[in-house]
């Protein structure tokens, strides 16, 4: 998954289609990422002892992977990612359009 905590992705399906957010938290085993401000949902809560508030609670449901898109920090477009090897010897993120290193 080439999807990471603190990226900035763009929805590309769905019903959140053209939102941008960045990434909370991803779900690799799941091919999962979740991002804020997007698959708002409602649910009926009842009080219990780790939930307080009851009633209409709106959170956050993860979205699939291939529903998002990385935006390049460099060119400010949705893009592909590809791997780099870094003289170095690390590997890093590479855009696909500009063929900036993304970090």
């Amino acid at each position: 998954m080439k999807i990471r905590v603190n990226d900035n992705v763009l929805v590309t399906k769905g019903r959140d289609r053209g939102k941008q957010g960045r990434v909370q938290k991803a779900f690799p085993g799941d091919n999962k990422v979740l991002v804020e401000g997007v698959n708002v949902v409602k649910r009926h809560t009842k009080p219990t002892s780790t939930v307080r508030q009851a009633g209409i609670i709106q959170k956050e449901l993860p979205v699939d992977v291939a529903k998002v898109v990385l935006m390049c920090i460099h060119c400010d477009r949705p893009t592909r990612v590809g791997a780099k090897a870094l003289p170095d010897g690390t590997k890093a993120r590479v855009c696909k359009s500009c063929e900036e290193i993304i970090e």
